[in-house]
């Protein structure tokens, strides 16, 4: 079955993921050719598999997500639980501290995300959460500064290796289901920084000074011990790849899921290629892709270290009314999360969708750099919020889909994170003058303003593209490349077109 070519009126094309899926076998096609028209109308075994892999796998994968974007956030509570005090933490060294991470995190990032279908996921998930555990926990121990930025580096260090959630995701989910499943992942670090601040709360008025440690002492005791017992279940249930699938599903079942992942163009093939590596870095799409994920990191990630600290220092709440108040901001959050991806699925938009929440977070930065009212100024945080933390998960969803191949999109979503942290240690690092934090305010505003103006930028690009390759179908260039994979050649295939 070869690929059928979208008429032009489409504005959105789905090709064939390889060779194999380009020019399939006679003695198969009839076969393939009822599995891909029962999965074009949307049939009742359809649904039914859906269905049992987001109950297999989304709770699983969200929960591991939350977990360790509690051990991510931690640090804001326990700076108000007296972390700072206590090891005598300048604003600076604070902010270092809050920093340190990323540079483990980014680090790691490739290899993690690369290595993905070789370990498994099970296992590396597993085995991160237990090392980010083990860390967490043994930092009720660290009694100075440095102690502080060792135990956060190697917190960053284990969970470099969870960051390809997204691509594991690809693996199950055609293109215009990614960004509401990308959601329902991501949205738990909205629910973390929640339940970090109720947990924070608990700890900080029942078990502060119990035991001979302090409440930040408690916070990350409680925290670390939680993914190492968590690690095991996760082990023993999370599905590896939609190829060796164990239990849970029929034969039937099993083969109607391979055929979801192809029409997503993964071939199950985890050949690494470096070579495509250095051919994705001289891609100027990758580049405006990293730029959008840059500037929203360089916001989003401040945030969550210094929302509890905003709420205390500038807005007037006692150190347990902000753990409580910063529950209010991640709800919010969640929910955003959770309509721009589903819009953005339905719309089968990510531009449009990236250029409205960027404006809606500009919104909420200006008004917390203009206004003194504390009513107001926590309002502005959770306009903020909820505009800045949907452009993580749409900006990934897109990376994924325009990066097909293995080797690319692994490493498309790997390198876009890891450019993405180090600008985060800048922004972490903006966030140094308590109380009302205006420099690094500032700083965010016009890094998220960029994210939206390059979102329309790349839209408009690959809508150009689009248009170049239908021009160009029957080519003897075209043809050409036809002979070649998608692993091999990615996005460059002539039957793939982009999604904007």
């Amino acid at each position: 079955m070869g690929i059928e070519k979208a008429p032009s009126t489409e504005k959105q094309d789905s090709p064939s993921a390889s060779k194999d899926v380009v020019h399939l076998e006679a003695a198969g096609q009839e076969d393939e050719a009822a599995r891909a028209d029962e999965l074009a109308r949307g049939g009742k075994s359809e649904r039914k598999v859906k269905l049992k892999i987001d109950l297999f796998i989304l709770p699983l994968l969200a929960s591991i997500y939350f977990l360790a974007q509690m051990g991510r956030s931690d640090l804001g509570n326990a700076k108000v639980a007296g972390l700072d005090e206590d090891l005598n933490l300048t604003p600076d060294m604070y902010a270092n501290v809050a920093a340190i991470f990323y540079v483990g995190y980014l680090i790691f990032q490739l290899p993690g995300t690369l290595l993905l279908r070789k370990i498994g996921p099970a296992n590396q998930f597993s085995a991160a959460m237990i090392g980010w555990g083990v860390v967490t926990v043994c930092t009720v121990k660290a009694s100075t500064y440095g102690h502080m930025m060792a135990v956060r580096f190697l917190v960053g260090v284990t969970e470099a290796f969870i960051q390809g959630s997204i691509l594991y995701l690809s693996f199950w989910y055609r293109y215009n289901e990614l960004a509401t499943r990308g959601a329902i992942v991501y949205s738990t670090s909205a629910l973390a920084g929640s339940f970090n601040g109720i947990l924070s709360y608990g700890v900080q008025r029942d078990l502060g000074g119990k035991n001979g440690w302090t409440a930040w002492q408690w916070i990350f005791f409680v925290e670390g011990l939680i993914p190492i017992i968590w690690a095991f279940a996760v082990l023993a249930l999370l599905p590896p790849t939609p190829e060796k699938v164990r239990f849970g599903f029929s034969e039937a079942e099993k083969k109607q899921i391979v055929t979801r992942s192809r029409a997503s163009h993964n071939t199950g093939d985890g050949t690494i290629r470096p070579k495509l590596i250095i051919k994705l870095l001289l891609d100027p799409k990758f580049w405006m892709t990293t730029a959008i994920n840059c500037g929203n990191h360089f916001c989003s990630n401040a945030l969550q270290n210094f929302i509890p600290a905003l709420l205390h220092e500038s807005m007037g709440y006692t150190e347990l009314q902000a753990q409580l108040m910063s529950v209010i901001v991640y709800a919010v959050t969640f929910v955003g999360i959770l309509i721009s991806c589903y819009a953005s699925d339905r719309l089968r938009l990510r531009g449009v969708v990236i250029m409205f929440d960027s404006a809606l977070a500009c919104v909420g930065l200006i008004l917390l750099l203009t206004i003194t009212n504390n009513a107001g100024r926590f309002v502005a945080a959770c306009i903020t919020t909820a505009g800045v933390y949907p452009i993580v998960v749409i900006c990934l969803t897109w990376t994924a889909t325009n990066h097909p191949g293995y080797t690319y999109r692994a490493s498309a979503a790997a390198l876009i994170n890891v450019f993405s942290q180090a600008v985060a240690i800048a922004g972490n690092k903006s966030y140094n003058d308590p109380p009302y934090y205006r420099t690094g305010l500032g700083a965010s505003l016009g890094m998220v303003a960029m994210c939206g103006v390059v979102a329309g930028y790349l839209d408009w690009h690959l809508k150009r593209l689009n248009a170049k390759k239908r021009r160009e179908q029957h080519t003897p260039e075209a043809e050409a490349l036809r002979q070649m994979s998608i692993d091999e050649i990615g996005n460059k295939h002539p039957d793939f077109f982009f999604k904007y």
